[in-house]
């Protein structure tokens, strides 16, 4: 088992460091605690890439729509000085 580059036996150590440094009761709460966290971070991300991928169609849709008018203005132009 291998999360973030940790393997099992430097998780076990974390764990019994935290569980000297906080206390059984803290535990619990400070887990939670980092699960709100790293769920918010998640949330936010996850909003970030969806305003992004909005923008971009949007901007795509743009360009789309210039390319398809600026070919006919452009023979408008060329006709109306002939």
């Amino acid at each position: 088992m291998n999360v973030f580059g940790i393997g099992l036996p430097e998780m076990a150590l974390i764990m019994v460091v935290a569980l000297l440094v906080f206390g059984p009761k803290k535990l619990p709460e400070i887990g939670r605690s980092m699960g709100k966290a790293i769920r918010g971070f998640q949330d936010a991300s996850r909003e970030f890439q969806d305003e992004f991928q909005k923008e971009a169609a949007q901007i795509q849709e743009a360009v789309k729509t210039t390319a398809e008018i600026e070919p006919k203005r452009i023979e408008a132009t060329q006709k109306e000085e002939a």
